[in-house]
């Protein structure tokens, strides 16, 4: 089968974030299919165009066997401004259209979109049409809503676009595909979405990574490398965005008078300047910023560290996600400190594999890291109950098998 998957954000091989479909994908190839990608030249970590691309339209590569990445201009104002975004994500439908019909060869049997943004539906329509081949669309996160909660998107009038280009796109595509059972509730109940339509694939775990660390990976040298030694390592891994709203560790760390307890915070993103600057203002020699590093070394600090959190902004449309870096945790038998309501507080009760406080509740947080910290041995059997939950419910390479057989009903 040839896939034309439709993703704006697309990793660079090494780049760290969210890797669902650089590892799909490579299952996919795996089992004898091809793969074409047309993504984004931005990167969305950074916000920056990589030196590589600058002055580029578009960038082909051969990313593996049977896997062709065609990058597609985005503009680089991303980060700058709400009109700036959203200039992002039209340039980029502008440009994966153009890609998507002279420069890209063959014919494919299905496309595949993955949202969000939302808009990456103009593009899967658009070429759905004109190649007269049937389109997949993927809910990764619940757009516009998460957008309008988090103050991405306020104008009334894109707001109100949105809302009916969400009810058009889920219209048009063939098959929806969801992450949560939350969004799979929401699209039957509130968006008049036919139940045959949908089905679920979930975020996953990445144990290829993590098995593999486990057996070999020397922790004690890497956390005396780092000057973790005698510390109680809580570590965040992932964007440093609005959306993740990482002040509430900030808070935690203030209050917090245990020397040995420290946070560290890996990754980037618009707010980490920010971040950084509050916590040099409030001194807190207890938070460290590391910087984005290649997944292979995310899985080395969480394997160095004594619990993973996992946190987002408190507002109602994030009770209906679950969190990439959760999986992550899991994999590496790391208990989760879990600052996020709804279906990935039922993850987490289900699996038993951390400890739940309320989002920006600065209370019960710092009480629920005292209470790891003294209970330390108790959390690593958690720890081990994540792992085999996820082994069990969330192998990656199980579900991205899954998710071809549903593929191959639509082409």
């Amino acid at each position: 089968m040839r896939i034309l998957l439709i993703h704006q954000y697309f990793l660079e091989k090494d780049d760290p974030g969210g890797s669902r479909f650089n590892e799909m994908t490579k299952v996919w190839i795996k089992e004898g299919h091809e793969v074409t990608v047309l993504c984004g030249m931005l990167n969305y970590v950074t916000g920056k165009i990589p030196d590589k691309y600058q002055g580029l339209k578009f960038h082909k590569s051969n990313y593996e066997e049977n896997l062709e990445v065609l990058r597609c201009f985005v503009s680089a104002n991303y980060n700058v401004s709400f009109l700036g975004r959203l200039w992002a994500y039209f340039s980029f439908v502008f440009s994966s259209i153009w890609a998507g019909l002279f420069k890209i060869k063959g014919k494919h049997d299905v496309i595949l979109v993955t949202s969000p943004p939302l808009f990456v539906g103009i593009t899967g329509y658009c070429l759905s049409l004109f190649k007269r081949i049937p389109f997949i669309f993927e809910i990764r996160d619940l757009w516009p809503e998460s957008a309008i909660d988090t103050g991405v998107i306020t104008n009334k009038w894109i707001i109100k676009f949105a809302f009916w280009f969400e009810k058009f796109v889920y219209r048009k595509a063939a098959m929806i595909n969801v992450l949560t059972p939350a969004f799979r509730e929401k699209l039957l109940t509130e968006k008049s979405v036919p139940k045959e339509k949908v089905f679920f694939i979930p975020n996953a775990a990445d144990f290829s990574l993590s098995d593999a660390l486990l057996n070999s990976f020397d922790v004690d040298q890497f956390r005396k490398d780092h000057d973790l030694e005698g510390k109680f390592v809580i570590t965040y891994v992932g964007a440093h965005g609005v959306a993740n709203h990482l002040e509430q560790l900030l808070d935690a760390a203030e209050k917090i008078e245990d020397p040995e307890i420290l946070f560290l915070l890996v990754g980037d993103g618009m707010e980490k300047k920010r971040l950084q600057k509050a916590a040099s203002d409030r001194q807190l020699q207890n938070v460290r910023f590391i910087k984005s590093v290649p997944k292979n070394d995310v899985f080395k600090y969480i394997l160095a560290s004594d619990v993973g959190a996992s946190v987002l902004k408190k507002v109602d449309t994030f009770k209906t996600i679950y969190s990439n870096k959760t999986f992550d945790y899991m994999a590496c038998k790391k208990p989760v400190l879990l600052l996020i309501d709804g279906v990935s507080r039922e993850l987490v009760n289900s699996a038993q594999c951390g400890v739940y406080a309320e989002p920006e509740n600065i209370a019960q947080i710092t009480s629920a890291i005292e209470e790891m910290k003294l209970h330390a041995e108790k959390y690593k059997l958690l720890g081990v109950n994540g792992y085999n939950y996820a082994k069990e419910k969330f192998d990656r390479e199980v579900l991205a098998k899954n998710y071809i057989d549903y593929i191959s009903k639509c082409s």
